[in-house]
């Protein structure tokens, strides 16, 4: 029983028809169908999909030459940008799979994703590439290919761009093209393109090993085939059906190492023959520029993008109209900033859900033609079921009880990477155990309570942090916030809220205290209250609530330490 496909439009197939054919198929169309089309605007530079297909092909030709077979393993160490495009897709084209980096890692977290990964080869930037050597000698990385953002940057962009790196890192890195060192640049002059056709399983061959961000403990690589992510972004073209093929322009600052912007920017602009105007990192700034100048149509997003966005001082010199539609997804979207947000642009902003373990997006609220319940997770996408199930004993839970959320469709991993056991604990016939609580409504609308092991038990009381988040998201003078439970000896935990005041604000412990008793039963209120002037984030803007929770326990190890 789907209560929730009775809600969908006459537009919106209730199952879908997948092309079965790899990831990398999609570009080799893309440039024949729209080969004078831009594909990729980078800070002024523009690439055109015949250049991005012949570009992804010199990298593919040159995997080869370093002995890169089909299911090797290829890193990417790279921020949006053509290189990480071309890099993605020519990995590919190599038949190899793609292991996405995140360029902030510290030596010790590349160190354990390549050698988990078994990676032979590593693409990253300049500046990258003295921690890259560092950690070399103890994984099986035999080749590094080295760019520089200014690589691609129109003049005089890249000869200014140089200087300014120095004067931030400090750091001038000069690589020689030689050995097992590689310069992207001398790949793109001296490489002949060419396409060699490759022997694929649509269903069990792996296009990627994207890892979880391990915020308890080690990061866990997780299996996705080319039928995967062909299957999702399919899904997100279904979803977004009054988006026009090879007209759109989608804006990507979700970084695409991270497997939602590699999904609803990369993948999907490219199979729809978008164009994709790419942000190396989020600026609030910069980003209001853009879409002033560059006028995107899609914009999906994190809570904290659109929450930096709406709190910039300037957003009202800036024309961002041409926003039609955006879905948020990484973290639970304030309704308040979802409101401010569509006021500011005439566009729609709905939340969705979703995991790494299924690339990544599962459910998703309406942007047009139904109803969007605030709130709400939304619905599940086509193809793809979902239950709410007991904690205890796994068993499915009527309408309106609060129980894991399970998912299952074409979207759901393989498995973890060399994890036998974790597969075994997540995936139980074809089901995938999220850890997040929720509940379905009698309509068939999902709602996330919380993370399974975010919940606060004080003084037996359940408590979900999120609902306490919202009402405080709602205080006029709060830009940021995220509810934790700590230590408590006589409650086991307590409630504790980490807020960022907006610019020019002030607000008081026993002013947010008044404000939060009259929306929230008292247990729920917050015991304490700590001003910070940032929280703890992923690449994506995830706030990382579990930072916060273990910097608590190590104050209190310390004071008893002390006392």
């Amino acid at each position: 029983m789907k209560p929730w496909l009775e809600l969908y439009p006459d537009t919106l197939p209730k199952t879908l028809d997948y092309d079965r054919k790899p990831v990398q198929q999609y570009l080799t169309d893309a440039a024949q169908n729209y080969p004078d089309k831009t594909a990729i605007h980078f800070m002024g530079k523009e690439l055109t999909y015949r250049e991005l297909y012949k570009s992804s092909l010199r990298m593919a030709t040159y995997l080869r030459t370093l002995d890169i077979k089909k299911g090797d393993r290829v890193a990417i160490m790279l921020p949006n940008s053509p290189q990480a495009v071309i890099s993605y897709y020519g990995i590919l084209y190599a038949g190899a799979i793609v292991v996405q980096t995140n360029p902030l890692y510290t030596e010790r977290e590349l160190e354990y994703q390549m050698k988990d990964s078994g990676a032979k080869a590593i693409i990253g930037l300049d500046i990258l590439y003295p921690r890259i050597m560092k950690v070399i000698g103890n994984t099986e990385l035999q080749h590094v290919i080295v760019t520089a953002v200014k690589d691609y940057l129109p003049f005089p962009k890249n000869v200014i761009y140089p200087f300014i790196q120095k004067r931030d890192t400090g750091l001038v890195v000069k690589v020689k093209h030689e050995g097992n060192q590689h310069l992207f640049k001398e790949i793109m002059t001296r490489t002949s393109p060419k396409e060699v056709p490759l022997e694929f399983d649509f269903d069990k061959d792996l296009a990627l090993l994207q890892y979880t961000g391990g915020t308890t403990g080690n990061p866990k690589g997780v299996m996705l085939t080319h039928k995967n992510l062909i299957a999702n972004a399919t899904a997100c073209d279904a979803w977004l059906y009054k988006m026009k093929k090879g007209e759109e322009k989608i804006l990507g600052v979700l970084p695409l190492f991270h497997v939602y912007g590699m999904t609803t920017v990369l993948i999907l602009g490219v199979m729809q023959g978008y164009e994709m105007i790419l942000l190396p990192k989020f600026d609030a700034e910069t980003t209001l520029k853009t879409i002033h100048k560059q006028r995107p149509t899609l914009f999906p997003g994190a809570p904290t993008i659109y929450i930096g966005l709406m709190n910039h001082p300037d957003i009202k010199k800036y024309d961002l109209s041409s926003i039609e539609s955006c879905i948020s997804g990484s973290a639970p979207l304030p309704v308040e900033v979802q409101e401010r947000f569509e006021k500011s642009t005439g566009g729609k902003l709905v939340e969705g859900f979703g995991l790494t373990e299924t690339s990544p997006v599962t459910h998703a609220n309406f942007l047009w033609d139904r109803e969007r319940v605030k709130g709400s997770i939304g619905v599940p996408w086509p193809d793809t079921d979902a239950m709410i199930v007991s904690t205890e004993n796994g068993e499915p839970l009527a309408p309106g009880e609060v129980g894991e959320i399970a998912v299952k469709g074409p979207q759901v991993m393989q498995g973890y990477w060399n994890m036998p056991e974790e597969t075994e604990q997540t995936l139980k016939d074809g089901w995938l155990f999220t850890g997040d609580l929720g509940y379905m409504d009698e309509k068939g609308y999902f709602y996330v309570v919380d993370r399974k092991k975010d919940m606060i038990i004080a003084g037996g009381f359940n408590i979900y942090p999120r609902e306490i988040e919202e009402v405080l998201y709602e205080h006029p003078s709060v830009q940021e916030v995220v509810v934790a439970g700590v230590p408590d000896v006589y409650r086991g935990e307590t409630v504790k809220a980490y807020v960022v005041l907006k610019e020019g604000e002030n607000v008081t412990e026993q002013q947010l205290d008044e404000f939060a008793r009259k929306h929230l039963a008292a247990f729920k209120v917050p015991r304490i209250y700590e001003f910070r002037d940032e929280l703890p984030k992923t690449a994506v803007g995830k706030i990382l609530r579990r930072n916060l929770v273990d910097e608590e326990k190590r104050k209190m190890d310390q004071e008893e330490k002390l006392g």
